[in-house]
């Protein structure tokens, strides 16, 4: 979902462990960056139990990541692409903290 505008739109989602952030682009041919988000910004990942995110084009399929500055509402694919991107998001954030320890 958008960070100004409330709509839902499409994003080609990029993640770089190496440089601990994903970053995300209108499409996967484009070339200038739509927006980043580094790990150490994340605060939490989760399932979106609540439904807060009603106008989701798919509810079920929907999660949030949530920064110091904004909540990303997400929908995913399947349910196995909503899986596998909430633990690599977590694990990426995690793997943050313990490069800080």
């Amino acid at each position: 979902m958008g960070g100004k505008i409330k709509s839902w739109k499409k994003r080609w989602f990029v993640f770089d462990r190496l440089k601990r952030n994903f970053c995300y682009y209108i499409d996967k041919h484009e070339t200038k960056l739509k927006g980043l988000i580094y790990f150490q910004a994340i605060e939490e990942v989760y399932y979106d139990h609540l439904r807060s995110a009603a106008k989701s084009p798919n509810p079920a399929l929907t999660f949030c990541v949530k920064t110091h500055d904004r909540l990303y509402y997400m929908v995913a694919p399947s349910p196995e692409a909503m899986r596998i991107w909430m633990d690599v998001i977590v694990t990426g954030a995690e793997g943050y903290t313990q490069f800080l320890s």
